[in-house]
C-alpha cells in the first residue's frame, strides 16, 4: 500500500505538471479571445482591398521602370516620352528636360537607331506607394558590347516621383545620376 500511495504521488505531480501550463493557456485564452484567433499584422487595419491595389500599383510601376529601359534602348523616344506625366520632367547628365520637349530632344541627344546595340541594365527596385504617388529609386548600368565581350561604360540611380494620370502612372519627375565617370570626351 506504501508503495501504490508513493506511486500515487508521483502521478497527482506529474498530472499537475503537465495540466499547469494547458490550464493556464485556457486562461489566457478566455481573458484575450480577440489576440488569441486574430493574427496581428503590421497593416491589420489596412483592407485586403487596399493591399491588394498597392501590391497592383508598385506592379505596374516596375512595368514602368522597365518600360523605360526598353523604350530608350530601342530609340523608340515617342513610346519613351509617354511615360512622363503632361508636366513631367527628366533631369540627369544631359540636363532638365519638359515632357513635351523630351522626344525631340532625345532624338537630337541618342539618334533614332541603336546601331551600337548598347542597352542598359535596370535592377534593385524600391517602390513606395502614396494613394496617387509614389516615389521609386533603383540602379542603372549602360552596357556596351565590345569585340571582347561587353562592358559596363556607366552606372548609376534613378530617383523618382511618380503619378497616376488618367488611370495610368507615369514619371512626374525622374533624375538619373551618375555613379561612376561618364565616357572620356573626344
Amino acid at each position: 500500500a506504501a508503495l501504490d500511495c508513493a506511486s500515487m504521488k508521483k502521478a497527482v505531480a506529474f498530472s499537475w505538471f503537465v495540466s499547469a501550463p494547458v490550464f493556464a493557456f485556457v486562461a489566457l485564452v478566455s481573458l484575450f479571445p480577440a489576440a488569441a484567433q486574430t493574427p496581428k499584422t503590421a497593416k491589420s487595419d489596412e483592407s485586403v482591398a487596399m493591399r491588394l491595389q498597392r501590391f497592383e500599383d508598385k506592379a505596374e510601376i516596375e512595368a514602368l521602370l522597365l518600360d523605360y529601359g526598353r523604350h530608350l534602348d530601342n530609340r523608340d523616344f515617342a513610346g519613351y516620352a509617354s511615360l512622363f506625366a503632361t508636366d513631367g520632367e527628366w533631369v540627369g547628365g544631359f540636363g532638365t528636360v519638359k515632357a513635351a520637349d523630351i522626344k525631340a530632344f532625345m532624338e537630337k541627344a541618342m539618334g533614332t537607331q541603336n546601331t551600337a546595340k548598347n542597352y542598359h541594365l535596370l535592377s534593385n527596385f524600391v517602390i513606395t506607394v502614396n494613394g496617387d504617388t509614389a516615389t521609386a529609386w533603383s540602379r542603372w548600368a549602360f552596357v556596351v558590347p565590345g569585340q571582347q565581350g561587353a562592358t559596363i561604360a556607366q552606372a548609376g540611380r534613378y530617383d523618382d516621383e511618380l503619378v497616376r494620370e488618367s488611370g495610368r502612372w507615369k514619371f512626374k519627375k525622374r533624375t538619373a545620376s551618375n555613379d561612376t565617370a561618364g565616357p572620356a570626351r573626344k
